[in-house]
């Protein structure tokens, strides 16, 4: 009897590494270098975003312009993840996922006047879901790990290892750039570094 409960446990283990395996996200690879802004443009010209020592900084010009920075290559579904932190100002940015139409949040909305980081935005429905216990894991003068994980419509973001969020967007389109911004508008600053992507 000892043994059956034996091999029936070691089953089970066997077959949780198995699923395990399966489920395990794949390897994050770094899309942006720390030096310089390879595989990243600014359509409407650059005088925002600098790179170096690792770092990813975004500060707004003197007209408030604002500026959304895209990689070269476009994705379908895929996993992003990035330590952010908060500058100087107004901070009020964010990931667009494949087009300019699906954003999440990083930082202060504009028309809510609140922190919204992690929550989706869609124009013409504003925040349709807002991201759970934020207040407690967003660090406001330190490095926080946002990730993102698109698949298909469906988005689901982790703050600082914790899962907070997941939406199903019925406006989602299936390929297209990530991109980062610095809202018009602003008087605002950003960093990023440990930009880094998975294919899936």
């Amino acid at each position: 009897m000892n043994k059956l409960i034996a091999l029936l446990a070691i089953c089970t283990i066997l077959i949780a590494s198995a699923f395990s395996l399966k489920e395990k996200d794949p390897k994050l690879k770094k899309i942006f270098n720390g030096k310089n802004l390879d595989g990243w443009v600014a359509p409407e010209g650059n005088i925002w975003w600098k790179a170096e020592k690792g770092m990813l900084s975004a500060k707004s010009g003197p007209d408030k312009k604002g500026s959304i920075l895209w990689t070269k290559t476009e994705y379908k579904d895929f996993i992003i993840q990035m330590d952010f932190l908060f500058g100087e100002g107004t901070i009020d940015s964010g990931i667009f996922l494949r087009t300019d139409k699906q954003q999440i949040q990083i930082g202060e909305s504009g028309s809510l006047k609140r922190d919204m980081t992690c929550s989706p935005y869609i124009p013409g429905k504003g925040y349709p879901v807002e991201a759970a216990n934020v207040k407690e894991l967003l660090k406001l003068k330190d490095w926080n790990t946002i990730r993102v994980k698109a698949e298909g419509s469906v988005y689901t973001i982790w703050l600082n290892g914790e899962k907070v969020l997941t939406y199903d967007s019925d406006t989602a389109i299936e390929r297209g750039p990530i991109g980062l911004q610095l809202h018009p508008g602003r008087n605002m600053s950003i960093d990023f570094k440990n930009i880094k992507l998975a294919e899936l």
